[in-house]
């Protein structure tokens, strides 16, 4: 499968410009991760790509045909979970699957709602309604009718919203393991939930793309913008710098510190993939953190 878009921008009726000329090719084999903060294109470049929404100008082409041209066809083989999805309260986990694979003409249901309740830990929760489940529990019956049908296209906005640890590792590996034969596109800002499992990034800003490539780039762009320097020291830097964390010693407070150019008494560290964004993310200056 291959989705290109070609000079895509999209303006609301409201004149919000949510995104600015974005020009991708998403290819198959491949798990993605699209990062970027609140209000930065993400959501509307999900709703594109599945046909939610219409861009003001620009083409979007699926295997080289236009997107407007073949919705059916992206449709089958589309599996999508959007930040919010409604649920049916009344129906049970099992019912509510089962209406969801009907909708999509998925073959053979009983195996295959079988394995995807094992797949997403959902098995001994399947008689319960729907408004009985915690949280965690309604985003895993989300992510599991997204899984449907062995779509070949795989739209995951936030999808470990509301899991534990454990179950968020649990999660990461299973898209990991969808993506060997399909597109996995991957929205979230938690970054460990990329860094393991993507083999590439995609950084939105204002409706902008900063940077598209594997992870290993992304952290190297924060390559000598990285110190280790105690709270103190902070007064005296005079270049736009980002606290990344804060570790409390019986010296006092040691803070991890992005900056644009680094003082001579700062002590430089290894950057990680959470520095290399927020470098990517803030550079040309923002307020100091």
């Amino acid at each position: 499968m291959n989705l290109t878009l070609e000079h895509i921008t999209k303006q609301y009726t409201s004149g919000k410009v949510a995104l600015q000329d974005i020009c991708l090719e998403l290819q198959s084999p491949g798990m993605i991760g699209l990062l970027g903060p609140n209000g930065a294109g993400k959501s509307t470049m999900m709703q594109l790509l599945v046909a939610g929404l219409l861009p003001s100008s620009g083409e979007i082409r699926l295997d080289g045909i236009p997107l407007r041209q073949q919705q059916r066809q992206l449709k089958a083989a589309l599996g999508y979970l959007p930040q919010r999805f409604g649920l049916y309260e009344e129906l049970t986990v099992e019912q509510f699957l089962d209406y969801m694979a009907a909708l999509k003409n998925c073959t053979g249901n009983g195996e295959q709602l079988r394995q995807i309740l094992e797949q997403t830990g959902l098995t001994e929760q399947r008689k319960k309604k729907i408004s009985a489940l915690s949280g965690g529990q309604r985003q895993r019956v989300g992510i599991a009718q997204a899984l449907l049908g062995s779509p070949r296209l795989l739209i995951l906005d936030e999808p470990t919203v509301g899991l534990d640890p454990e179950e968020r590792i649990r999660f990461r590996n299973l898209f990991a393991g969808q993506a060997t034969d399909k597109i996995v596109l991957l929205s979230t800002h938690i970054i460990e939930d990329v860094q393991s499992i993507c083999n590439r990034l995609i950084v939105l800003y204002e409706g902008r793309i900063l940077f598209d490539g594997a992870p290993w780039q992304l952290q190297q762009q924060a390559d000598g913008h990285v110190a280790l320097m105690d709270e103190s020291m902070l007064a005296y830097l005079s270049e736009p710098y980002w606290v990344t964390g804060r570790q409390d010693r019986a010296q006092g407070v040691r803070c991890r510190v992005v900056c644009q150019q680094l003082p001579d008494f700062a002590q430089p560290a290894e950057p990680t993939l959470e520095d290399g964004y927020l470098y990517v993310l803030h550079q040309g200056g923002s307020q100091n953190e």
